[in-house]
């Protein structure tokens, strides 16, 4: 558990956002300290005094120093212009040492997953801060996931052992880290390219026996690409346009005579 003495300063509730616009170009930032059935109150706290306390970190016991006294409190929340990033507003909450309080805490990886050199597999830190119950002077700086034999799988919150005095409601089951393997594609089955192999050629062979077949065979009279008949010649004795036989003529003689 770490402590910090943060020195503040009322300030008045009117003003609107003139007043706070001064603050900051002071280098004060807004504030208000709420809870423990207390009403809360306006206060301003140096910009310096919070860099500082950023850098150490969000979960540490601040000891307030007020005009009318002092406060134990907690950094509950900060508001950041969504341009400059600089802060214009923090809640501060009021907290017993006697009594456990909810907050959360980050989730921090250690070690290197065997996993990853092995198989190829990418990490997921998928939690990043957990929910947790505990007394202000067991408050965790991190929850700390060792990954040093993770080489397939998960880790989830059944996993790991949470530090002293400290529980969460979240389930078990609930994971925080899992390796992540590549799928590798699926190539194609042997047999399966044997068989169109095979397929292949017969249609080919089929197709030129076809043409073999047909080459050289003479087109029938009137089929598309027959030799067109010679002009002049008679046509064929039956045929549209023939003369007709004359009559009383002799019958033709037999080939064989």
């Amino acid at each position: 558990m770490e402590k910090m003495d943060i020195a503040v300063e009322a300030r008045s509730k009117t003003g609107g956002k003139g007043l706070l616009s001064r603050l900051r170009k002071d280098k004060q930032v807004p504030a208000v300290i709420y809870g423990s059935g207390k009403p809360p109150e306006s206060v301003s706290l140096s910009r310096k005094d919070f860099d500082l306390l950023s850098k150490r970190g969000s979960n540490i016991i601040l000891t307030l120093k007020t005009g009318s006294g002092t406060d134990t409190a907690i950094l509950k929340e900060v508001q950041y212009h969504v341009v400059s990033g600089d802060p214009i507003h923090v809640d501060l909450q009021r907290i017993s040492m006697k009594e456990k309080i909810e907050i959360r805490v980050p989730v921090r990886v250690h070690g290197e997953a065997p996993g990853v050199k092995l198989h190829g597999a990418l990490l997921d830190h998928s939690v990043r801060e957990l929910a947790v119950k505990c007394l202000p002077a067991d408050i965790p700086q991190e929850i700390a996931v060792d990954v040093s034999n993770l080489e397939h799988g998960a880790i989830t919150l059944g996993d790991i052992k949470l530090p002293n005095g400290v529980e969460s409601s979240d389930s078990p089951e609930r994971i925080l880290v899992h390796l992540l393997v590549p799928r590798e594609e699926v190539a194609a089955t042997p047999a399966a390219g044997a068989a169109d192999a095979a397929a292949s050629p017969e249609v080919i062979a089929k197709g030129k026996k076809d043409e073999a077949g047909a080459e050289g065979a003479a087109p029938a009279a009137g089929a598309k690409g027959a030799a067109p008949a010679g002009k002049g010649a008679a046509p064929a004795a039956g045929a549209k346009g023939a003369a007709p036989a004359a009559k009383g003529a002799a019958p033709a003689a037999d080939k064989k005579k």
